[in-house]
């Protein structure tokens, strides 16, 4: 493994070392008098306002959603960060939905942080399967999607374990719902590829992609040589990062052809973006 470039390293250490002081100086948010994004969830409703303080202080929660009566479920990750109510439904998961068809059908979704779009998908899709490689990320999307109704299949899965493609391609999914994930793993060539026998239908895809003249690395897998920029994680006890100490962005073109190669006929990017991070891309694929 190639050593981190130790100017990129230290900007992202002394980054993280800042929002942690941030988080520990920001005020709590307050439990009540959001006035957008209600989600009628009566399970939560019913909650006493002690008991939903209980709820909201047992995990550690980094995004929250409100209830029908305008209540708190979470919490902000830091000042700055997730510091709004969550949508449910997210625009991806209704714009999936318009254009794949999920009525009916199987949905993997890979990457499901607290759950959030765990529910608007068990609001369209016949089941929902929901992994994430963090055990405090399952247990919450356990906890939030039960106090919203719905019971999915939710278990952990580092994708770039050398296990995950076959153990993906066993849950027997029509379609992949993949937000936010591609931009943190090491090897996204293989993962992609894998996806091929994961998804039957297709998939949406949201991720960073790589400008083409950043792409200054090589990765070789099975043979095929593939440029990318190299993007520093800060690991497993990073909340908001990648497992590992790296990822590797790829550029679009790259991407979209190795969607082709794995079998989705149609490659449709639907929106080209530019975030505080670098462009970033909505991909919807089908056979």
């Amino acid at each position: 493994m190639a050593a981190l470039d130790p100017i990129e390293a230290t900007v992202k250490q002394a980054a993280r070392r800042a929002r942690a002081a941030v988080r520990r100086l920001a005020a709590p948010l307050p439990r009540a008098g959001y006035q957008e994004q209600r989600v009628g969830a009566p399970l939560v409703e019913r909650l006493s306002d002690d008991d939903l303080d209980r709820l909201n202080g047992l995990l550690p929660w980094v995004c929250f959603t409100v209830d029908g009566r305008g209540r708190r479920f979470g919490d902000a990750a830091w000042t700055g960060k997730r510091e709004d109510p969550q949508p449910i439904p997210d625009r991806r998961v209704v714009l999936m939905d318009e254009r794949l068809g999920l009525q009916g059908s199987h949905v993997l979704e890979i990457g499901c942080f607290e759950g959030v779009h765990t529910i608007a998908l068990c609001q369209r899709a016949g089941r929902v399967t929901a992994v994430d490689a963090r055990i405090d990320n399952v247990v919450k999307t356990i906890v939030r999607c039960a106090f919203h109704g719905w019971s999915p299949e939710v278990f952990t899965c580092d994708i770039e374990a050398p296990a995950a493609p076959a153990e993906l391609a066993a849950v027997g999914a029509d379609f992949v719902h993949h937000v936010g994930v591609l931009y943190h793993l090491r090897d996204p060539v293989s993962h992609v590829r894998a996806l091929g026998a994961v998804a039957a239908k297709g998939l949406m895809l949201d991720t960073h992609v790589a400008p083409p003249d950043r792409a200054t690395d090589e990765l070789v897998v099975d043979g095929e040589r593939f440029r990318y920029m190299r993007y520093a994680e800060g690991g497993r006890t990073e909340v908001f990062s990648g497992m590992y100490d790296h990822a590797k962005w790829l550029p679009l073109g790259t991407l979209t052809g190795l969607l082709t190669d794995a079998g989705f006929t149609t490659v449709d990017v639907v929106e080209e973006r530019a975030e505080r991070n670098g462009p970033r891309v909505l991909v919807l694929a089908s056979r």
